[in-house]
């Protein structure tokens, strides 16, 4: 489980079918082979590391999910090691599992500030919504704007600065994570009959 707080931008230093070695430095503090690591959202497990690389193993399915694929070496990527319990929860609960791609349909530059648009299937747009969450290549950030299928998100200098979105343009691809509490309510709606909630199953579950 993550937060969707990036601790640290790496660069992928190798490059294979099914897995990264990426250079680092603060993710590697405290790391243990196993360890979970979201690179640009992707929850990946650490296979080996020495002191300022570590290498990640990458299933096909993950490959087929999300934007590592087109991941070149000396590409920049988004790190965040998993949270301990007890840790401060600065954005959201993210699981690393990523939804699907979206795209960057427009880019706007305000001053030092920046906005990004962002289309997305329309399978995944229902569970993005005005002034709630969504991790965009692992970052949490709050939705500005929904319109159909597309969502605005508005990046302040410290996000530009400290992850990889201040050099995404129009047309690239990037992972999407939609806010699970939004999926786990859909799912219990519709646990309690065809999508609507009864009394029936508030009663079940102890709230009549």
């Amino acid at each position: 489980m993550f937060t969707g707080i990036v601790e640290e931008i790496g660069v992928i230093k190798e490059k294979g079918a099914n897995f990264f070695v990426i250079a680092a430095d603060k993710v590697l503090e405290e790391l243990k082979q196993g360890d979970s690591i979201a690179v640009n959202g992707v929850c990946l497990t650490i296979t080996e590391f020495s002191q300022h690389i570590f290498k990640v193993d990458i299933m096909p399915e993950t490959l087929k999910m999300t934007n590592l694929a087109a991941c070149a070496i000396g590409e920049r990527v988004n790190l965040e090691r998993a949270m301990r319990l007890g840790d401060r929860l600065g954005g959201h609960l993210v699981s690393g599992h990523i939804d699907g791609l979206g795209r960057v349909v427009k880019k706007s530059i305000e001053g030092e500030n920046q906005t990004l648009q962002i289309s997305v299937p329309r399978q995944l747009s229902k569970y993005i919504v005005k002034k709630g969450s969504v991790a965009v290549e692992g970052i949490s950030l709050t939705v500005a704007e929904v319109k159909g299928e597309e969502f605005t998100i508005c990046l302040i200098p410290h996000t530009l600065k400290t992850t990889t979105l201040s050099k995404k343009n129009v047309g690239d691809l990037l992972n999407i994570e939609v806010d699970m509490i939004g999926k786990y309510v859909e799912k219990l709606l519709d646990k309690g009959g065809n999508g609507k909630m009864t009394m029936g199953f508030l009663a079940e579950h102890g709230f009549a």
